[in-house]
This record gives structure tokens, sequence and C-alpha cells, in this order.
């Protein structure tokens, strides 16, 4: 199977771009073809089809860029994929990138995979000023997600990270859905990288420091922990981001270390005795199975795909509201005989997850896209169940 992938994010440091990295790197170990186009400076020598973008681009987050004139590339994609052949066209979204990626499928008479990776719809309420209403807070949130879902429609199969969002995803655009869910580097991410030696107890984050992450539920739980007389123990902010100068002022007990790569991020990983994640809005949570994998327990939210993750009581906790996060997380913070039991459970539940088992499942869509598109349109299915895999599918 030959597949074209049309990232709208790949060098940057987001779930997306961590995601699409390593799909590539599996494919390229299985010795799948498969050909990334993504926005940069071009790099023949990569393999991938790299276009740049242009003065009119503008931030859509951090370093997430959206180009309104980046069709202008379109005619270059298409020779490239000429060239390429492939089976199936999978796209992550609806970005610069991803619009050519659904025109020249749509010209070339191509199977078409569109995945979700971020919700941007929920976005849309988080950004929205304190003032605003709640009424239309929540109006904002379902145009968004209405529009959203038009995008998807354009699909022959869809892709989400967890079988909540997957249902959400399958509703809105009428299509089959495939779980996409995510691996982890257990090489990489590991118990071994911690520095030996006594330090204050570290609680840690790993995130976009950004509202829509809750980030500033920190200062919370800070305050929350020192109620209950605990003093020494550090909030490790790993990450950056527009919010970063605030919290850096509000957290008394804070070290910011910024955006960590590699063996840098693994070694802080493995430092954490704690880890927490405050989000609501996150569709996976790459960070928190990375922090599983480095032996480190783990506090998310009941909101999300995080809560997919974690073995509540066993890896760590799934926090019904914020009430029980704080309370929970004290209670690792306080039982060390606890968060060790809990490390070793996290570590062997992260030992299960590989990213060729997920490139498995992600060509179970691909031939399900490329099953549909050879029917004739009468007989396609257009919204079977989340369980439905390639082998249930009508044969051609």
């Amino acid at each position: 199977m030959r597949i074209a992938f049309f990232t709208d994010s790949f060098h940057e440091v987001n779930g997306v771009a961590h995601t699409s990295r390593m799909l590539a790197a599996t494919a390229e170990r299985l010795g799948v073809p498969f050909l990334v186009i993504c926005a940069g400076q071009p790099d023949p020598a990569s393999g991938r089809l790299q276009l740049p973008r242009g003065r009119a681009a503008f931030a859509v987050e951090r370093d997430l860029f959206y180009d309104p004139l980046y069709y202008r590339h379109r005619a270059a994609v298409e020779a490239r994929l000429r060239d390429f052949a492939p089976d199936v066209i999978h796209v992550t979204g609806p970005s610069d990138i991803g619009t050519i990626g659904v025109v020249l499928a749509r010209k070339l008479k191509l199977p078409l995979v569109a995945s979700w990776h971020t919700n941007l719809h929920e976005y849309a309420g988080e950004r929205l000023p304190a003032w605003v209403p709640g009424g239309l807070r929540r109006a904002a949130v379902s145009a968004s997600f209405f529009a959203l879902s038009r995008f998807y429609q354009l699909a022959d199969v869809v892709l989400a990270p967890n079988a909540e969002l997957l249902s959400l995803v399958e509703e809105g655009s009428r299509r089959a859905g495939f779980l996409m869910r995510r691996g982890v580097d257990t090489t990489l991410f590991a118990p071994a990288k911690r520095t030996p030696g006594r330090r204050p107890l570290r609680i840690g984050t790993v995130s976009r420091l950004s509202v829509e992450k809750n980030i500033h539920f920190l200062t919370t739980l800070e305050r929350y922990l020192r109620a209950q007389g605990l003093e020494e123990f550090r909030i490790v902010v790993i990450g950056d981001g527009a919010e970063r100068a605030k919290l850096e002022h509000d957290l008394q007990h804070g070290e910011f270390t910024g955006v960590l790569r590699g063996e840098a991020l693994a070694r802080a990983y493995a430092d954490l005795d704690l880890f927490v994640f405050p989000s609501r809005t996150d569709t996976f949570g790459n960070v928190v199975l990375e922090a599983l994998a480095s032996g480190v327990p783990a506090v998310v939210t009941a909101a999300g795909g995080p809560k997919f993750i974690v073995e509540s009581g066993e890896s760590g906790y799934v926090a019904a509201d914020d009430e029980a996060f704080l309370r929970l997380t004290h209670t690792l913070a306080t039982d060390a005989r606890l968060r060790q039991r809990m490390a070793a459970q996290a570590r062997h539940q992260a030992l299960g997850t590989t990213w060729e088992k997920v490139f498995a499942e992600i060509e179970t869509a691909y031939r399900a896209a490329i099953l549909r598109r050879a029917l004739p349109p009468h007989a396609r299915p257009a919204h079977p169940s989340a369980s439905r895999t390639a082998a249930n599918w009508p044969s051609t």
C-alpha cells in the first residue's frame, strides 16, 4: 500500500507533529511507501515534499501557521503525487495543506482518509473572553464543530484517537470511523533515565502553555498542596507558550525548563515523581503516555483522551472533577509506596503500546477507504459502528 500523508504540522512541537513524525518513521521501518507532504523549506534528501508558507501566513498557534495562499503549490503537489502513485491520501485536518490533499484526492479519484487530532471547536469556547455568556460560548463551540464536520464529510473514512471522540466525529461526518491511537518509544522514555540522588518531590507536566490547556490550574494545585502542609516539592513545567510569564509569576514552587526534546526530555520525565495533566481539551495526550513509559504515575481529568490512557487506581488516577484532581494528587504526593507501585504498573502498561500496533490499526482504515471507493456510490457504507473493521466490509 502506498500512502500520501498531508500533515499540517511536522517540524513543530505539538502532538500532531509528533504523531506525524512517528508515523513516517514507523512506515520507513516497516518498508511501507509513505510520502509526507508538509510545510517547510525544500529538502529533497529527506524524501518529504516540503513547501514553504509565504508572507500571508498567520499564526493559529505559537508554532502553527495557516497560509491562505498555500493553494499556489497545488500543481507541484499534483506532479509529485502522480509520480508517487498513492493508493490512498491521508489528511490530518482542515489546514492549508489538508485542503490541497482533499482537492487532489477528488481530482485523481483517490480514497481519502481524514484524521481528527485537535478539538478546535472546544478552543473556540476556551479562547473567548471570560465575560462572554455561557450560551454564546456553547453556540460558538457548536458552530465550530458543525464547520469542522462538513470538512470531514469529504472523506471516505475518518480517524480519531479515542472511542468517545470517534463516535462524535462519525456522527458529525456521517462516515465510517476507526481508532487512531498513539504509541510510545519505551527505549527513549524509560525509568532508567532517572538521575540518582535525593531531591524534593517533583510534580511535573509537559504542555503547551496556553489557556485551552487549563495550565493555570497548576496554581490552584500548588495552593492546595501547601494548605495541606506540603512544602518540600517542586512543580516542574516543561514546555512554552503565551501563558508562561503569568505562570512563572504565580507559581512559588515552579521550575520552568522551556521546550525539551530527545534525551533531555526523557531525563526530565524520569526525574519526576508524579505527572499531572489538567487539560480538558486534549484528544489523546501523548505526554501522558510518555510519562507512564518513564515510570511516572499520572493524574488526569475525566475530560478528553487522557482518561483512556491512565488505568485509574493502577497507573495513576482519572479525576472526576477539580476537587478530586487536587485530592488524588495530594494522595500520590504523600504516599511513596503507592507511587512506587503505580510507577511499576505505568511502565508495564506502556510497554504494550507500540507504534507498529498503531500503524497496523491505521492500515485497516486505509483498506476500508480503498474498499469504499471501489464500491458503487449506492453501495458504500456511510456510518457503521466504531468497532467495524475492514474485514466486515463488502468484498469488491
